[in-house]
């Protein structure tokens, strides 16, 4: 099965999770996530899925928006073609893919 970016609208939700703590802060809720983009902090989750998308191994099904070390990152999960569940962390204004990890 091949990513489709129509799988996504529905995980925009689950990337604005009104939690925080330990090293990293959630985005508390989509007004966060709107004022980030305005403000040039991080580009939209439509505009890094479409940057991402080829990288991504198979199916997304869960997406947060948190800020690491200042710095914020979409955070994907990802099952790839052999089942295994990944997350994998991408810079939310360059797109980049910071690092890779089996969950």
């Amino acid at each position: 099965m091949d990513f489709r970016p129509y799988q996504i609208p529905a995980l925009v939700l689950a990337a604005l999770l009104a939690a925080s703590g330990g090293t990293s802060a959630f985005a508390r809720d989509h007004d966060d996530a709107r004022r980030a983009v305005e403000a040039g902090e991080i580009r939209p989750l439509a505009d890094i899925l479409d940057v991402v998308k080829g990288k991504l191994p198979r199916d997304v099904v869960g997406v947060k928006l948190e800020r690491e070390a200042g710095v914020w990152m979409y955070e994907f999960r990802v099952v790839d073609d052999k089942g295994r569940l990944l997350e994998i962390h991408v810079d939310a204004r360059s797109g980049e893919v910071e690092r890779t990890k089996e969950k």
